[in-house]
């Protein structure tokens, strides 16, 4: 038996990672995040016109069972979503055909997330029509696309 020298006499023992290996680690890590980031923020945004849709809606069946002479939404029916810091904002308006006719309108709110979405303010009118109104000068995509279809 030799004595002085322990087991693991000459061989050299890894404890950690090589700078290779970090390297080969972080670039992976970049590269999923960059394929995964833009779809995570697609889904944030469908998620926020999912909520401005279902709070059109809900605003439009308070219009329909309220009065005829309503001219503002109350408090919790005059954002999205309807608790929290709001997203998109809501207001009803007069149409242009007479009696019950009215349009609701979800604006993105300036400062928010969705202030330069493409499809920018999502309008619903009392036949059920749905349109989009685009920021400024830009092509709205098809209504369809922005309302996926609800």
């Amino acid at each position: 038996m030799w004595r002085g020298m322990g087991s693991a006499a000459g061989v050299r023992r890894k404890e950690g990672f090589t700078l290779l290996e970090l390297v080969v680690a972080l670039a992976v890590a970049a590269i999923v995040a960059a394929f995964a980031l833009p779809g995570y923020r697609a889904q944030i945004a469908r998620g926020h016109r999912a909520d401005a849709i279902a709070a059109i809606y809900r605003a439009a069946q308070f219009i329909e069972s309220a009065t005829p002479d309503l001219e503002a939404l109350p408090a919790g029916l005059a954002q999205a979503p309807q608790s929290g810091t709001p997203v998109y904002r809501l207001s009803v308006s007069r149409g242009e055909a007479a009696g019950n006719d009215y349009v609701i309108e979800a604006r993105p709110v300036e400062s928010g997330p969705m202030h330069d979405d493409a499809c920018g303010a999502l309008r619903l009118d009392a036949t059920g029509a749905r349109t989009n109104v685009p920021p400024g000068d830009a092509v709205a995509p098809p209504s369809g696309e922005c309302w996926r279809d609800r």
